[in-house]
């Protein structure tokens, strides 16, 4: 019989769910808002992923939560940091990762890991929300922009604007000002990517930066951003289409380590 694990990322603003089987391919995901109620985007994410994988609850030997909202996921079997599965999950996607960068929608973590997934040392902004996803969040509402749009708008800027606010709210005062001087949407929106990937450089340095990059969480899929940061940090990153699920990913191969040792 077949052994299925499973490992679900409750984040701030959304909740991922991915299943393994025992050879330790991804069988299952799922995605969701994360909304006001974390217990129930919790379990709609890991019920997508098991619909996904065409599988039942009692198919799954073992569970492991991660994120912001871990302590809500009341069907899994144990907790593990969201630092802890980023490093695993990393690993997993690209094994030769020595940094990871993890933009959130609430906190940026910078995390050097070992050749086996293990974490080292790590940093974390999660006192402001400049230099997260929430900084796009804002400049998206300012603008009058769907958040999808700010990446592939931004590639087109020639002359990205300097924002030199170190907070959310005045920030969104320098959009303003920049529009009252009729700078072009792109060149905003860039100069927002480069304020963002400022911060983070400042935050890698801080805990050693390997030439292995790996780019994750859901600002991974902005590829402003991914630009950005690539000019910022003076590397190539990577970035996987699976990168938005690394901390489920991570979570899952602790899971499926553990229904594995049980097995």
């Amino acid at each position: 019989m077949t052994v299925y694990a499973a490992g679900v990322d409750s984040g701030s603003t959304q909740t991922k769910g991915i299943i393994l089987d025992e050879h330790r391919r991804i069988v299952g995901r799922g995605l969701v808002d994360t909304g006001a109620n974390t217990v129930k985007s919790a379990d709609r994410a890991f019920e997508a992923a098991l619909a996904d994988a065409g599988l039942d609850r009692e198919d799954i030997r073992y569970t492991v939560g991660t994120g912001y909202g871990r302590y809500k996921i009341t069907f899994g079997d144990t907790q593990i940091t969201e630092i802890t599965c980023h490093a695993k999950g990393a690993h997993f996607i690209f094994p030769r990762t020595r940094t990871v960068v993890d933009i959130g929608g609430q906190d940026t973590k910078g995390i050097r890991i070992g050749e086996d997934g293990e974490v080292l040392d790590f940093v974390m902004n999660d006192k402001c929300a400049a230099g997260t996803g929430r900084f796009l969040g804002v400049a998206a509402q300012v603008l009058d922009l769907p958040l999808d749009d700010l990446g592939p708008l931004s590639l087109q800027a020639t002359r990205p604007v300097d924002i030199n606010s170190t907070c959310t709210v005045f920030a969104e005062t320098e959009i303003l000002s920049y529009l009252a001087q009729k700078k072009k949407l792109e060149d905003i929106l860039m100069g927002m990517h480069h304020a963002i990937a400022a911060r983070t450089a400042s935050l890698l340095r801080r805990v050693g930066m390997n030439d292995e990059v790996t780019f994750t969480g859901g600002v991974s899929r902005n590829q402003g951003m991914v630009l950005a940061l690539e000019e910022g940090l003076d590397v190539s990153l990577n970035v996987s289409e699976e990168s938005h699920y690394t901390g489920a990913i991570g979570a899952c191969v602790f899971a499926l380590e553990r229904a594995l040792a049980t097995a």
